[in-house]
């Protein structure tokens, strides 16, 4: 079993929607962004997503080192992860399996758990 976890706020991820036009296209999927732009308070669900991706990077050993949109955020109420390109392949490498993940945000904070197990 790997874990990863990350936190960030919430503030700090508005900024970069406000800032740089590039950011969502950069960092979220198509869907992502729907989801996300649906919502009554978009920058929260960003930032939820954006800890995820991490937590997922650090659960696989990869850190940062992947490509932000080939961790693409799925689902709700439980949120589901689903890799592409070279991450998909590096997870495959690394013997990973099936990846759980739990999100959460306050009013300034977003969190999020990533629990990779060893492919069966």
């Amino acid at each position: 079993m790997k874990i990863g976890v990350d936190l960030i706020e919430i503030d700090r991820v508005q900024r970069a929607l406000d800032r740089y036009p590039g950011f969502r296209d950069r960092c979220f999927t198509k869907e992502e962004q729907a989801y996300c732009d649906s919502r009554p308070n978009p920058a929260q669900h960003y930032a939820a997503r954006f800890a995820a991706k991490e937590a997922v990077g650090k659960a696989l050993g990869s850190g940062v080192l992947f490509t932000w949109r080939e961790v693409e955020i799925r689902g709700r109420p439980k949120p589901g992860v689903a890799l592409t390109g070279r991450t998909r392949k590096w997870a495959k490498k690394v013997g990973a399996g099936q990846i759980d993940l739990s999100m959460t945000h306050s009013r300034g904070m977003a969190a999020a758990v990533c629990l990779v197990s060893p492919d069966a």
